[in-house]
């Protein structure tokens, strides 16, 4: 397998490429910008089109699970969504967190965050903003966030213990995220761990599920929940790419697992409360004059 800067310009030019396609087309292709499988529709995005906030323009389908769904977001909280992608789970964020609220997409795939940029200009939204960089990273100060979603992401990216310890440095005290990803129970074959396209498709950058919950767990999160699960399936005429037939079967009867998984963690410590707004000054001199003209 690649290095880790070997394995972040692989996807950064896969999603270049997913940026330039329609959300069919993703959705047809469990590694993106690869051969269509008329099997893999939807094996893993969730359906976001009945969800407040969803914007068609900025769904790519390549998300797994609709952790905004899950992320307990309240009006005027500041949201931060890692891999945002063309924006989608931002305006959902959006949605919820109102006018009053902020909402900030980090993604290091330079035509996502145009794509992303425009919409929000479409829409009209000045509270949601868009910040090129890396999740392991982040261009964001300590200590920002009430909220972190994020959608199929932390599996691409190489060093996932150090994007836990970003996530735990950028909440606020008391805050909380709630986020989507891919996990494994069992290994996966050598011809597919190793592959380039099926690293950028989600699948050969998943972790152990175990290992993945005991990251969250040392970064210092408490109060974890699996809050959906649901298992991913590869189709055979996918498999078949990398696979011998007999491999295959080997493999789909082997017990290995792929799964979708939302965990939700908060960060120990009580969040400040928000500034309330201030009333305008009273003027102590009396609203009407002596000679009977009111103000």
């Amino acid at each position: 397998m690649k290095n880790e800067q070997e394995l972040k310009d692989i996807v950064k030019d896969r999603y270049a490429k997913i940026a330039e396609q329609g959300k069919a087309e993703n959705a047809a292709s469990c590694c993106g910008a690869t051969t269509p499988s008329n099997k893999v529709y939807n094996i893993m995005m969730d359906d976001y089109s009945e969800t407040g906030g969803y914007v068609e323009d900025a769904d790519l389908g390549l998300g797994c699970g609709l952790p905004t769904q899950f992320a307990k977001i309240k009006k005027g909280d500041t949201v931060i969504d890692l891999g945002s992608g063309a924006g989608n789970d931002c305006f959902v964020a959006r949605h919820e967190t109102g006018a009053e609220g902020k909402v900030i997409g980090i993604d290091f795939t330079p035509i996502m965050i145009e794509k992303a940029r425009a919409n929000a200009e479409k829409l009209g939204f000045n509270n949601v903003e868009f910040r090129e960089g890396d999740i392991d990273a982040m261009p964001v100060s300590n200590n920002v966030a009430d909220v972190i979603v994020s959608n199929c992401v932390l599996n691409l990216v190489p060093n996932k213990q150090k994007v836990i310890g970003e996530i735990f440095r950028v909440l606020k005290p008391g805050g909380h995220f709630s986020i989507s990803d891919i996990v494994l129970v069992g290994n996966l074959p050598d011809a597919l761990k190793e592959d380039v396209e099926m690293y950028a498709g989600c699948v050969a950058g998943a972790i152990q599920k175990t290992e993945y919950l005991q990251f969250i767990e040392d970064a210092g999160f408490q109060n974890i929940q699996i809050q959906k699960e649901k298992p991913i399936v590869i189709p055979n005429d996918i498999l078949e790419k990398y696979l011998s037939e007999e491999e295959v079967k080997t493999f789909n009867n082997a017990g290995t697992g792929i799964f979708s998984v939302t965990v939700y963690a908060e960060k120990p410590g009580t969040k400040p409360e928000k500034p309330k707004r201030q009333l305008a000054e009273i003027n102590d001199e009396p609203c009407c004059s002596p000679d009977g003209n009111c103000c």
